[in-house]
């Protein structure tokens, strides 16, 4: 079990002795009673302490201070349906959309995805400014601020997602196959634009039908990883929209690319907005995968005092952790308590040092009797805000108690 881990479970177990059996809170609530052991504590050493506790979490979160999102932060339905996936709740809750492609090759080397949108005070489109010159479409630069990715976390790829509209006017204008068809070409900026000149490099280009609403995925990685891993100046990307039969009036009108074009009445800009999305992995634990939810265990035991799993679920509410994590609300932790009677049954799942400690115990109470810990745990995925306001899904490995005994 690594460190940060272990002190989650210090924490966890903390809490059961501090509060209710089952259920986990940094922060006591008002009128809750405390333990003997704390009341000789000042309300400031209390609350120091828990403070500190707080800091440790967020440490073993990878986060250097803890997130406060501002009113504006907006979590990507992409990125809250991939957990809904990843995690199994779609399946479970029988919500899974079919028309979602899971990215079973980019997420199966990453345990880190991460969700980006344009630097929009940067963007250069406006009301009323052409998207032609001469007939032909002019490529929309837009600019994703990828300084907060941390240096220990290496992409393997990226994808930058576009939502196209459909035409129904350009439909029923078509009078041939090649009149429903438009051409989205993404580009590499090379080098700062000049005079309305852009420099680039082709990423990535896809031929779409008018004859419908969705979003397309282009392939960024080469230019992503140009700017994270060689340290390569960012410029942007470059997005161009090409109708086939070269009609200006139509120009560019396929997609939302920009929050002032073609804006309809209701529209929920931010959610249409163009997104890139990073896989990446910070060398801790295993990728992504995706799994059906599993039900609790259920075991018709009798109650005994012996080694076994207990509840424990975390709250994250209790600790006003809820306004950045945004899936899921809690997790059942599990915890492992009980004894380690002489002798040791097969069911205690021990080691054989363990039934050497205890052989030794019971003739000898100077030697410990073997502990009841984790003997096997399982991550959790959690999708949440970071420091900077970006939205950011991670497994983490080793929080859940799959297994308890005697070692």
């Amino acid at each position: 079990m690594i460190p940060g881990n272990r002190m989650l479970m210090v924490i966890l177990l903390c809490q059961v002795l501090l509060g209710e059996s089952n259920h986990a809170s940094l922060i006591p609530e008002e009128g809750k009673k405390k333990a003997p052991g704390l009341q000789s504590r000042t309300a400031g050493q209390s609350h120091e302490l828990l403070r500190d506790f707080e800091a440790t979490l967020l440490h073993m979160f990878g986060l250097q201070r803890r997130p406060r999102p501002s009113r504006s932060a907006t979590v990507p339905r992409y990125l809250l349906d991939l957990y809904r996936l990843q995690s199994g709740e779609a399946e479970e809750a029988g919500t899974h959309d079919t028309a979602f492609e899971y990215p079973e090759r980019s997420a199966s080397r990453a345990n880190t995805v991460r969700g980006f949108h344009h630097e929009e005070h940067m963007e250069p489109v406006h009301p009323g400014e052409p998207q032609t010159k001469n007939g032909e479409a002019i490529p929309l630069r837009f600019l994703f601020n990828l300084s907060n990715i941390p240096e220990d976390e290496l992409l393997s790829s990226a994808e930058l997602r576009l939502f196209r509209q459909q035409i129904d006017e350009v439909i029923t204008e078509s009078e041939g196959d090649k009149d429903q068809l438009h051409r989205i070409n993404v580009y590499e900026v090379l080098k700062p634009p000049r005079a309305g000149q852009l420099i680039t490099r082709l990423l990535d280009t896809r031929l779409v039908r008018h004859n419908a609403s969705r979003w397309e995925s282009f392939d960024v990685s080469p230019a992503v990883l140009r700017w994270t891993r060689e340290r390569l100046p960012n410029y942007g990307l470059a997005v161009e929209v090409q109708h086939l039969n070269q009609t200006p009036r139509h120009q560019g009108r396929h997609l939302r690319i920009s929050r002032s074009l073609h804006q309809e009445p209701g529209e929920d800009w931010e959610q249409l907005r163009p997104l890139l999305v990073t896989f990446g992995h910070d060398g801790k634990g295993h990728p992504l995968t995706r799994r059906a939810k599993r039900s609790p265990k259920q075991r018709g035991r009798k109650r005994n005092r012996n080694c076994r799993r207990h509840a424990l679920y975390v709250d994250f509410s209790d600790v006003g952790w809820n306004d950045w994590i945004v899936a899921p609300p809690g997790y059942q932790a599990y915890y492992c308590h009980g004894e380690c009677p002489f002798p040791l049954a097969d069911h205690l799942n021990s080691t054989n040092h363990a039934i050497v400690q205890t052989l030794v115990n019971s003739v000898n109470t100077n030697i410990p009797k073997a502990c009841c810990v984790p003997t096997e745990l399982s991550a959790i995925s959690m999708l949440y805000l970071d420091e900077h306001d970006k939205v950011v899904l991670k497994n983490y490995q080793e929080m859940v108690v799959e297994g308890c005994g005697c070692r």
